[in-house]
Formats: C-alpha cells, structure tokens, sequence
C-alpha cells in the first residue's frame, strides 16, 4: 500500500526530466473535515491540495506559499496555504448552489489562480494566470510555461481509498539544462497519463514508478512527509481584535457576553470574554492566560 502523505522526487537518468508523486489522505480528510462541501469542491480542494504540494516541491525556498482561485461563479474563493515544510491548509467559501458534476469554470466562473510566494528571506513574489485551461493542472502548467519557461505536466486524481478521501498526482519538469528533444518528455508524459487513481491511491512509489516507466532508469529520492497544519491561534486572534473599533467589540460583548473566533481552516474557536478584552487593552498584550480553545 502507497504510504499516505508522503511526496517523492525522482529523476530519469537518460532524460533531462525529473518527476514527482504525491499521495495524500489525512491532510485532505483534515481540510475537508469541518466543512459540508458539495462533492466537487471536495474534489477541487484536493486537486489544488495536490498541485500546491507539487509546486512547492519544484520551487527551492524557505517561506510560505498560498494558491488560490478566485471569481464570480458560485465558488468565491478556493485557497490552499502551504510552505515548505509541506505543512498544508485549505479552505472554500461558497456564493451560490455547487453541482456535484460542475467543472472547475462552472464554480469559479470568471476568475483567475494566483500564486503568492512569500520567502523567509527575499522579496514577495505573485504570479496570476487566467482560468483558459479546463482543469486546475492545466491552470498550473500555464503558470509554469508563463513564469518558469519549463514544460511541465500535472496529472491529478482524487476520490477515496479504504472509506476515506484521498488525492494524490504526479509531475514531470524538463530540467533547465535540457538538451535533449521535446519527444522525450511527451514520451514520458504519455506514459505518466495512462496512471489509474486507484494504482496512485494503494501501490507504493516503487510500484507506481516500475508500472509506468519499466524499460527507463529512474533515480528515486527519499520521501517527504506532507501534513495537515492551521497557524492560527489565541494570540494572532487578539491581534485581530485590537484592530477593531472599540465601539464595534463592546457592543459585540454587550450584545452576546463573548466574542467567538472561529478559524475556517481547522475548526478551531477563540472565547474572548469582556474581561479578556479588557486585559488586552490595559496590558496592550496578547499574552492571556485564559486560553479558552476547542
């Protein structure tokens, strides 16, 4: 069985091109599990699940990443936050009625993917691509052939595996320094897109990559975890209180006794009472000791 979230890079060794695969369960049910999403933007998130996590994986940086797609269509926003580390979150917010067959112009409508790389150490980068392709990898390899000048494919599958939700997909890059011809890489691309999601979901690596690519020889590389992981907390909560009008909060306390913080990404729920706000202001803190999260 295909160990779960876990990401592998590998390299053919007679062809400028390296891959990678993906394969992910809990960190999709994780992003899934606080949320009633219409079947396909279950199927849209794990899609750009797994496109972030293989972006990231071509990209060498230490920072955070953030692919999201926005419009007019009935999905207003879907976004995928990562870094990395491949610690990953997700969250959709909905504007109308999703069809479980609707295709990803369907929800999104007139919209665009935008890409926000944000180092820990240089500047911030933003790269934005129309939705012209009919797929979220087919938005990604625009991005690629816009940004990086690299042909790249994506090959994405979601559904479930044992009872659980489960995403997985696999990339091929031709290499900077490539010198041999674009034959090469659709050869291999071909054979890439003849993998079934149910080989991705319960094979291991080694399985998948001797079923595609039997007659090649193929360098693999250790794998990386991937992980579910919300930055949100207490403290970053009452940053965000303190930069509203006290007016507005006060009423807020008046009108329910609390204030309640809830995180989108992972459920989480930050109580502020009237004395916690109170302390907030005397000490112009966001150190409290009354930590009241579930």
């Amino acid at each position: 069985m295909q160990n779960a979230d876990l990401l592998h890079r590998y390299l053919f060794e007679k062809h400028d091109v390296r891959g990678e695969l993906i394969s992910l369960s809990d960190t999709y049910c994780q992003i899934l599990e606080n949320h009633d999403y219409p079947v396909a933007v279950q199927r849209l998130l794990g899609e750009m699940l797994v496109a972030t996590s293989l972006l990231t994986a071509t990209l060498k940086f230490d920072g955070d990443i953030t692919v999201q797609l926005q419009g007019d269509g009935p999905v207003k926003l879907a976004v995928i936050n990562g870094n990395n580390l491949q610690e990953m979150r997700g969250v959709a917010r909905l504007q109308g009625e999703v069809s479980d067959n609707f295709t990803l112009k369907q929800m999104i409508g007139n919209g665009y993917l935008v890409i926000t790389i944000i180092p820990k150490e240089g500047e911030r980068y933003q790269g934005v691509v129309g939705l012209e392709g009919e797929t979220v990898a087919e938005c990604i390899e625009a991005y690629f052939l816009q940004s990086e000048q690299l042909p790249t494919r994506l090959f994405i599958r979601t559904g479930a595996y044992q009872g659980k939700a489960a995403a997985a997909g696999m990339l091929l890059q031709v290499l900077p320094a490539h010198k041999g011809n674009d034959n090469e890489f659709e050869h291999l691309a071909t054979l890439t897109g003849t993998v079934k999601a149910e080989e991705l979901f319960s094979l291991n690596v080694e399985e998948v990559l001797h079923r595609l690519y039997h007659e090649e020889d193929v360098t693999l590389f250790d794998g990386q975890n991937v992980s579910f992981r919300c930055t949100c907390s207490r403290e970053r909560s009452a940053q965000a209180l303190m930069a509203v009008a006290q007016d507005e909060i006060d009423s807020l306390i008046a009108e329910e006794g609390h204030i309640d913080i809830h995180c989108d990404y992972c459920g989480n729920h930050y109580l502020f009472e009237k004395m916690d706000i109170d302390a907030l202001r005397l000490n112009g803190s966001t150190t409290l000791e009354n930590d009241t999260r579930h």
